[in-house]
């Protein structure tokens, strides 16, 4: 029997809080409140351009292949962990509640199917909203890592396992985003990530270390895959995973990306509902974790109506019957290709990754102004290739 449950999905997820979003991490309040409501007015007309050509038939053609998809993969991930009990699916409540502090995440209607239950039921997936630069991509993100499926190494990547299909849509075409470079990153199970160096967020190796960070290409369907894990929590912020996508950027032959081509076309964070985080936390080495837990209400830089329309956390299913056995997690994003962040305060990169190892940027938001430009004389980073078996 499959069990199904949905959790909430609320505009005020779609923020960070910018005081105390990461560590270092500077922006006028101001300014924030000012591209919330940017947001929410792109959001809104997003909603618009998805709801004027959801019915046509590439787009109802593209959902079937989405359906089957993920279908498949579940059973190949299964097969190929030799797990024969019956996968779990949770969704979420798409009730919206009038506050973002009366939203009880735990929350759930568990809803029993049998197996004649159509996959169009469990495996369908909500477009979510334009994750603008007002979901920054904080000052822990580093420009030269490599492209690689599975971001896990041998070292400081032990956790629950989680198979992450990120889908981009078209917001102005419902059609998918084919040949776009998504860039992924987070912090490992006790809160830490790697290729940065400060204080109170110390990467084991420093700006040398690169585990649970990796790019990938969207296919035809606009879909990039990522081996990971379940990110641990860190003072100050709720669990989360960070995606920044690229268009029409060069791809060198060491497999980074060339400085300074293409558009960024997406910032975002996905976020990990509470019952899931609370599940997670209770195993290894995420009980080893001694920094402060942040609940995805607390994350949140003011009270916010709710709205549908936002919609930032994965659907997920659980392989198995337990967390062992991993998760199967997905998201569709909607985006409008015609847009550039890359001047945006919200895109900061902190450091660089050459095959010789990375350096800090002088000019990012951990110790400088923001932006990111690449020193003179540097515009190629040239990470190189390291493990990416499983911890």
């Amino acid at each position: 029997m499959v069990q199904l449950s949905k959790f909430l999905a609320v505009a005020a997820a779609c923020l960070a809080a910018p005081a105390i979003a990461h560590p270092g991490e500077k922006h006028d309040p101001h300014v924030v409140k000012r591209e919330v409501h940017t947001r929410d007015a792109m959001a809104a007309h997003a909603k618009r351009s998805l709801g004027g050509c959801e019915s046509t038939l590439h787009a109802r053609e593209l959902n079937k292949r989405s359906i089957a998809r993920r279908s498949r993969t579940v059973q190949k991930l299964r097969q190929k962990r030799g797990i024969s009990a019956n996968p779990q699916k949770w969704r979420r409540d798409l009730a919206a509640l009038e506050k973002w502090e009366a939203i009880d995440h735990n929350r759930t209607g568990i809803l029993d199917y049998s197996a004649a239950t159509p996959e169009s039921i469990i495996f369908a997936a909500n477009t979510s909203c334009i994750l603008t630069p007002t979901v920054t991509d904080g000052p822990y993100y580093v420009w030269g890592e490599v492209m690689r499926q599975n971001v896990k190494e041998d070292e400081y990547s032990e956790g629950v396992d989680v198979f992450l299909e990120v889908q981009y849509i078209d917001i102005n075409t419902c059609k998918p985003v084919p040949g776009a470079l998504v860039d992924i990153w987070q912090a490992n199970a006790t809160g830490v990530y790697s290729g940065i160096s400060v204080s109170g967020n110390y990467a084991a190796d420093g700006w040398d270390s690169t585990y649970l960070r990796g790019i990938q290409q969207t296919d035809r369907d606009g879909v990039a895959t990522f081996e990971s894990i379940i990110p641990g929590h860190y003072d100050g912020r709720a669990t989360h995973t960070h995606l920044l996508t690229h268009l029409n950027a060069t791809l060198l032959p060491n497999k980074t990306l060339k400085a300074d081509t293409g558009s960024v076309a997406h910032i975002g964070q996905l976020f990990w509902n509470e019952a899931l985080r609370t599940a997670v936390e209770e195993t290894y080495p995420y009980d080893t974790n001694t920094q402060a837990v942040t609940s995805n209400a607390d994350d949140m830089w003011s009270i916010l109506q709710a709205d549908s329309a936002y919609d930032p956390f994965p659907e997920y299913i659980y392989l198995g019957d337990d967390l062992d056995d991993g998760l199967f997690a997905w998201i569709q994003i909607g985006i409008n290709a015609t847009t550039d962040y890359t001047d945006d305060d919200y895109y900061n990169i902190a450091a660089y990754h050459y095959a010789s190892g990375g350096v800090s940027n002088s000019d990012s938001a951990i110790g400088g102004s923001g932006g990111g430009t690449a020193p003179s004389g540097s515009a190629m980073p040239s990470g190189s290739a390291v493990p990416t078996t499983s911890a």
